[in-house]
């Protein structure tokens, strides 16, 4: 289907037709027109899929044609739960708004309080947040929702896992326009905070679901790697860039100090890494993504912070040296190459601080998985056997096996039956106490 089909307002088409935007994904099909009927939308689509158009073009084309319920007020918001994924959204947002008299402006922690509020003050008309920042802003009365028309929530069920339920009820319960219309996006609509969420945010919502997170993606490549130990894991890293045929590399690991080490090891051997996490500062962070997106490093180095919104073509390999805590997180690593038509390598390193992790992938993706060796660098570990479940007595304690089947005889308990003469004293009765001659001190 052609965006020209879609109804869009024309000053929309061009935009499109300038940036070549010629035919709309599925999910783009699928949520537009029912976001520009006016309705609430509860959508789900893997990554890679379009979704970002999918919610801000209905966004502005209502803006267009209808309006506004105040003048200063925003009339859209975008939540986005990370400062990256927030900085890629506000990019598209932006490449939309040409041409038009409208003003967006990004609102992300890490960043300068007050010269946020002198942004806010200028009243743009759409604002791409997180959600913890915003919720600050509308504590400090910076910025008032009540003419809100459209609030959008782009990855509802990682904002949700990052602890922002919170706020997100903040932020619902001061716009609550009576006619605005919420657009909420999940990578999964089986997360129950999400369905919670849905149930208390959205007006009788129309859900879509394209391509459920667990869909195989047919233009990447995966592959996984035991490992015995650390040493291990970092001998198959170098084979794997050594042999890679890369543009550019990202490779995910669990700490902080985990991405420094490897990056500092990675430029020994003069391959031009850099390191990513959440102890930057915010200019820093988008210093190195603005390298990493002009190739003046072709290795990235990152925790999950840059698992999602980061949308470059030229990423050919994805390397997990550690496996990810949440299963979903593992589809949006891997999701960062085999984008834009391009295909895409995955390599998993599994150890057994892994294995829980690796096993939840597989059961998530519903495939059986094997595992690669490369020559000369086949381990010992085989993986670990799945732990049998204690038996539980009672109270939920595990008891061991021999005395669980055992029936122990219940002991006797002996009774005082000794017959006591009872006194009554007007109304109470009470049993005479044995008087007890007092203790004469000895001088021997």
């Amino acid at each position: 289907m052609k965006f020209r089909e879609l109804g869009l307002d024309n000053r929309l088409m061009k935009n499109l037709d300038h940036y070549s935007f010629k035919s709309a994904t599925e999910i783009q099909q699928q949520a537009i027109p029912v976001a520009l009927a006016g309705k609430d939308l509860l959508a789900s689509s893997k990554t890679g899929s379009g979704k970002t158009l999918a919610f801000v073009l209905p966004m502005l084309h209502k803006a267009l044609k209808s309006k506004a319920f105040s003048a200063k007020d925003p009339r859209g918001v975008i939540l986005a739960p990370t400062r990256e994924l927030a900085r890629q959204v506000y990019g598209e947002l932006r490449t939309m708004l040409g041409g038009l008299s409208y003003t967006a402006t990004l609102i992300v922690g890490g960043e300068n309080f007050n010269d946020q509020v002198k942004a806010l003050r200028k009243y743009p008309r759409f604002i791409v947040a997180t959600p913890g920042r915003l919720a600050d802003h509308l504590e400090h009365r910076s910025l008032f929702l009540d003419g809100l028309d459209t609030l959008v929530l782009d990855e509802a069920d990682r904002m949700l896992d990052l602890g922002f339920a919170p706020e997100l009820r903040r932020i619902h319960n001061l716009a609550k326009h009576r006619r605005r219309q919420t657009l909420m996006f999940s990578a999964t609509l089986d997360h129950a905070e999400v369905h919670d969420m849905a149930m208390e945010m959205l007006n009788n919502p129309k859900r879509i679901s394209i391509d459920s997170a667990n869909a195989h993606h047919t233009d990447i490549e995966q592959k996984f790697y035991l490992c015995d130990h650390l040493d291990h894991k970092e001998a198959i890293l170098h084979r794997l860039i050594e042999e890679a045929d890369y543009n550019q590399v990202m490779i995910f690991t669990a700490t902080r100090s985990d991405t420094e080490r490897l990056t500092a090891e990675l430029n020994k051997n003069n391959l031009k890494a850099v390191a990513l996490s959440g102890g930057l500062t915010q200019t820093q962070r988008n210093t190195i993504m603005s390298q990493f997106e002009r190739t003046v490093f072709k290795i990235l180095v990152t925790t999950d912070i840059a698992s999602r919104g980061i949308d470059i073509a030229n990423v050919s390999h994805v390397i997990n040296f550690d496996m990810p805590k949440h299963t979903e997180e593992y589809v949006h690593r891997v999701g960062r190459t085999g984008r834009a038509g391009n295909k895409g390598m995955a390599h998993s390193l599994v150890g057994p601080k892994d294995w829980d992790s690796f096993k939840r992938v597989e059961s998530f993706l519903q495939q059986d998985l094997s595992f690669d060796v490369l020559e000369g660098l086949k381990g010992k570990f085989k993986g670990l056997k799945p732990k049998k479940p204690a038996f539980k007595g009672k109270g939920g304690k595990p008891v061991k096996k021999a005395t669980a089947q055992k029936k122990v005889a219940k002991k006797s308990v002996k009774r005082d039956k000794t017959f006591h003469t009872n006194v009554a004293v007007g109304d109470a009765v009470f049993i005479p106490k044995k008087k007890t001659p007092p203790k004469v001190d000895s001088d021997d």
